[in-house]
């Protein structure tokens, strides 16, 4: 399932490819753009980029630090 970014022009898909198995690097993550080319922050519409069991972890702690890091954030409480 995708996650919509920058007013749904970037969309990002996190998945196991199970055709990949015998690799070590078989997350992959799955940028896709559909924006005037301009616009772009990739040169192509569509980036895959593939990380092992391990990196995919560290993505994922850095961001959920990150979050944490947002909600204590003393301005994000006056909200």
């Amino acid at each position: 399932m995708p996650i919509y970014l920058l007013d749904d022009s970037l969309a990002v898909d996190i998945y196991y490819e199970c055709d990949d198995s015998e690799f070590e690097d078989n997350i992959c993550i799955s940028i896709y753009e559909d924006c005037p080319e301009a616009e772009k922050i990739f040169r192509v519409g569509l980036t895959n980029i593939y990380l092992t069991r391990q990196q995919a972890r560290q993505v994922a702690e850095a961001l959920l630090k990150a979050a944490e890091a947002s909600c204590n954030d003393p301005a994000e409480m006056l909200k």
